[in-house]
């Protein structure tokens, strides 16, 4: 089932062709294979078996989906679809003072589309509709970093191999153009 958002939140992404729905446990097998697809670049370098790094990237994800879930329990998990095929993930939580991204990612074949800008975009008017800043952890070496800088994410603090980056809300509040 797609998800309904108030207009104007979320348009750029309803544009993009972009559709969501809340993740489910039949969608574990995607996520997984969408968290392998982020780090393949990363364990390219090793001398790995196949099996032996489908292990470890299995392992990296449960860990990880185990820490979001303890760390983010009022979290949106959403599923991106595009033309009926699920493309990529979301992880939201909205707090009082600021709207957390905890994760975002797409399958290489949709990365640098336009889809990821449209839904940041989207994410960040949502964040000024409310008066908050929208906020994400980033590795310091992630390619999409220049996408946060563009749209106006600035370091506000440095937690080693991540930066916590956020993006608020000009003096009035208000969407971007």
């Amino acid at each position: 089932m797609a998800l309904a958002y108030p207009a104007p939140a979320w348009s750029r992404s309803r544009q993009a062709g972009l559709s969501f729905r809340h993740a489910v446990e039949a969608d574990m097998p995607f996520l997984s294979r969408l968290y392998a697809s982020t780090r393949m670049e990363e364990l390219a370098v090793t001398d790995w078996s196949e099996a032996q790094k489908a292990a470890f990237l299995d392992m990296q994800f449960q860990a990880q989906h185990a820490h979001y879930v303890k760390h983010y329990p009022q979290a949106d998990w959403l599923v991106v679809a595009r033309a009926g095929q699920d493309i990529g993930r979301l992880y939201l939580e909205r707090w009082p003072s600021q709207h957390r991204i905890i994760d975002i990612a797409l399958l290489p074949a949709h990365r640098r589309k336009g889809h990821g800008r449209a839904l940041l975009r989207d994410l960040i008017d949502e964040a000024w509709l409310s008066g908050k800043s929208a906020s994400i952890h980033v590795e310091k070496n992630n390619p999409a970093r220049r996408l946060y800088l563009e749209l106006g994410f600035a370091v506000v603090e440095d937690k080693g191999v991540y930066d916590l980056m956020a993006c608020a809300p000009p003096a009035g509040g208000g969407v971007r153009t």
